[in-house]
């Protein structure tokens, strides 16, 4: 059994471990309800600008983006890793990396080539760890995301894209459920497909177009794509700052769990000490008498 010395180091140590964990649970819960307060008001600029995309897309049957259009070849396929910056956080970028690289297994057993645009720190690290060809990343993003941020790597993507260098995006994030429960998904970002511009009425919109049709459209399903992708960014936040708070309230109460444990070896081992030294004492008392 360990000295009483070893096992107050022990505890002490312990307590300060649960003291960092404690303070970084509430900052995790405070930066929670901002990061969910972000992901939610960015949700009706996105269904609005879905909406009016999808009314452009009907309203000129003349003129298809290429974003509109599906190839039948597809011989080369984007994959944009959403990540945090830090770790932390449970399983969360455990469990949408591994997602990831199933699929892309899947692609690479078909004969496609893949092309990954990384946004955060651990998931390039690791895309870079395991050798795959990462076309732009972008890291340190912060607590706050901004969309001038993150639209140069994105652009990387959709250039190459429109220049047939890649024939489809997909997008790999965490899905915020709830705060115990963040799911990892792996969307097609593009072509965009019918059910994602589905406005739920038959009817179309008639504009009056400045300077021109194609120029509007054009600019307006690139803004799209980049809503798309800063909602997948927010959303990943607010599932990484629920993990971590999670994680975190996890590992103080393991903490605490522990502290008691040692606690009760030390009170032994003092009572042991003690019930020694009495026997010792008595001992001594007999043998003199």
């Amino acid at each position: 059994m360990a000295g009483s010395k070893e096992i107050r180091t022990k505890i002490k140590s312990v307590e300060n471990t649960r003291k960092i964990t404690r303070a970084m649970e509430m900052v995790a819960a405070s930066k929670m309800r901002k990061a969910q307060d972000r992901m939610r008001a960015a949700r009706p600029y996105a269904e609005k600008i879905r909406q009016v995309a999808a009314h452009l897309s009907r309203a000129n049957p003349e003129y298809k983006h290429p974003f509109l259009i599906k190839r039948e070849d597809i011989k080369n396929i984007g994959v944009i890793v959403v990540t945090s910056d830090k770790g932390l956080c449970g399983g969360l970028n455990t469990n949408v990396l591994r997602m990831v690289m199933s699929r892309m297994s899947e692609w690479q057993a078909q004969g496609k080539g893949i092309q990954v645009c990384s946004i955060g720190n651990k998931g390039f690290s690791f895309m870079t760890r395991v050798g795959a060809q990462v076309k732009s990343h972008i890291v340190g993003l912060g607590d706050i995301p901004h969309l001038e941020n993150l639209i140069g790597a994105v652009k990387v993507m959709l250039n190459a894209y429109v220049a047939g260098e890649i024939d489809a995006i997909y997008i790999s994030y965490n899905a915020f459920v709830n705060t115990m429960k963040q799911e990892p998904r792996v969307d097609q970002l593009l072509p965009l497909s019918s059910d994602q511009l589905e406005t739920g009425s038959g009817s179309t919109w008639d504009y009056i177009y400045e300077p021109d049709a194609k120029v509007v459209v054009d600019q307006l399903l690139v803004r799209y794509i980049e809503s798309l992708v800063y909602n997948a960014v927010t959303e990943n936040q607010a599932s990484e700052q629920s993990a971590r708070m999670v994680a975190m309230k996890a590992a103080s109460d393991n903490a605490k769990q522990v502290i008691g444990d040692l606690k009760l070896i030390y009170n032994k081992a003092r009572q042991a000490a003690i019930t020694k030294e009495i026997s010792e004492i008595v001992g001594g008392a007999a043998a003199v008498s």
